[in-house]
C-alpha cells in the first residue's frame, strides 16, 4: 500500500482524523497541542497520527493535502485545515456546527 493509499484510508475509514506532531495523549508541538485541545472540549472522538514517527508519512500528507504545515484536521474524509483555521473556525462556532452537520457526536452543545 503506497502511502497515499494509507493516508486516503485513514481518513476515509475515520470519522475524525488529526495528522499531529505527537500524539493526543502527549503533543510534540504548540500547533498539534492547540488543535488537541478544541477537539478534546468539543468532546469529539478523533484518531491521531503522529508524523514524527514517519518521514514518509509528513511528506505524504503535505502531497495529500497540497497544504505544507501540520496539523492537519480531516472531518468525513474533507481537509478542513491546520491550527490557525481550526481554531478561528471553533472561536466563531462553526466547527462545532460543522460536525453537528456532517452527523460527528460531541459531547458538547454546539
Amino acid at each position: 500500500m503506497s502511502i497515499q493509499d494509507f493516508i486516503r484510508n485513514e481518513v476515509t475509514s475515520n470519522d475524525v482524523v488529526l495528522f499531529m506532531k505527537g500524539s493526543p495523549q502527549f503533543p510534540q508541538c504548540g500547533f498539534s497541542g492547540q488543535v488537541v485541545q478544541i477537539l478534546d472540549h468539543i468532546g469529539v472522538p478523533y484518531k491521531g497520527l503522529n508524523v514524527l514517527e514517519s518521514l514518509e508519512l509528513r511528506d505524504g500528507i503535505k502531497q495529500y493535502s497540497n497544504w505544507p504545515t501540520i496539523p492537519q484536521l480531516y472531518v468525513k474524509g474533507e481537509f478542513v485545515g491546520g491550527c490557525d483555521i481550526v481554531r478561528e473556525m471553533f472561536q466563531a462556532g462553526e466547527l462545532q456546527s460543522m460536525f453537528k452537520d456532517k452527523g460527528v457526536a460531541t459531547s458538547t452543545v454546539a
